[in-house]
């Protein structure tokens, strides 16, 4: 907590974080722009065929990027902080919603205080809240709580050759310029020069039965664990329906094995030879009776059965 006249010291601390939120849109703007200009000096010097010389500046411009990507956290914690600025004067202890905001400030700031004087000013005041000892640790992240994407940006690290060449190559692109990258840096780094290997040789599919060879199994394959192979779709048996002239009852209390048996022998018994004629009709219902067709109301026998027939 702050010793004395807390509420001047809160008011303090809310306006520097507003001129740090400033002072790093500025200084992003400034440095996005100084990029640009680098990239066509680049550009330049691969048109000329100085190739050394335009790695050299590219490293230059990577850390430019990791600089600008590591303000735009910054500011971003400032801008959470005054929007929770009502909780940050009220805590009595850290807070987890505010804790990655407050150290990943408190880390930054040694490396970031000669460009952006307002995150010195910044410390200075969370050190008068939170303790010295707890800031010295802060600075050394012995808690982890500092953001480790903000780490890798502000690191010193020198960056890789194939994110050079990588560059390289989008420059050249952007450019319109004819450039070869190197082929060692592409194979050293990145394996075969791609993110992914296809497997372009049918030598090395996998097959369904694991190890290569395809999925006939090849001269390899058939071996141990690969990927299994995907259950064959099957048609579903038709739905089995009831004959012409059989009564729906009669269907109905019949077993489902009998009509499966019927269905699976119609085939065989449709080309048999031998099967009579009068074997291959169908059973229809008995005719109705006069009786049933005058209750139906009909006048005419033989229109009823042929209403009921049809």
């Amino acid at each position: 907590m702050f010793s004395g006249g807390g509420s001047n010291q809160y008011a303090r601390l809310k306006t520097n974080l507003r001129l740090a939120l400033n002072r790093l849109k500025l200084l992003e703007k400034k440095k996005t722009e100084l990029a640009q200009k680098a990239r066509r000096e680049i550009a330049e010097y691969l048109a000329t065929g100085k190739e050394e010389r335009a790695r050299i500046r590219v490293e230059h411009i990577i850390r430019e990027d990791y600089l600008v990507e590591a303000m735009e956290m910054l500011e971003m914690y400032c801008d959470l902080l005054l929007a929770r600025f009502g909780l940050l004067e009220q805590m009595k202890t850290m807070d987890e919603g505010l804790e990655e905001a407050i150290t990943s400030i408190i880390w930054a700031t040694p490396r970031l205080q000669a460009d952006i004087g307002e995150l010195k000013v910044i410390t200075e005041q969370f050190t008068a809240k939170f303790g010295k000892q707890y800031v010295a640790a802060v600075k050394e992240n012995q808690f982890n709580t500092v953001n480790d994407k903000l780490i890798r940006k502000l690191s010193v690290q020198a960056p890789k050759r194939l994110l050079v060449e990588q560059y390289l190559i989008e420059i050249a692109k952007s450019h319109k310029i004819s450039y070869e990258p190197d082929p060692r840096v592409m194979m050293e780094e990145g394996g075969t020069g791609t993110l992914l290997d296809f497997g372009m040789d049918n030598s090395r599919n996998l097959g369904p039965g694991g190890g290569t060879g395809g999925f006939g199994g090849g001269n390899v394959g058939g071996g141990g664990g690969g990927f299994a192979a995907p259950p064959i779709a099957t048609e579903p048996p038709p739905p089995i329906y009831p004959e012409r002239g059989q009564r729906f009852q009669d269907y109905e209390n019949s077993s489902l094995d009998h009509s499966m048996e019927r269905f699976l022998h119609k085939e065989l018994e449709a080309n048999d030879p031998n099967r009579s004629l009068e074997s291959s009709m169908t059973p229809t219902a008995p005719p109705p009776t006069y009786e049933h067709c005058k209750r139906l109301r009909y006048s005419s026998p033989s229109r009823c059965i042929e209403m009921i027939k049809y």
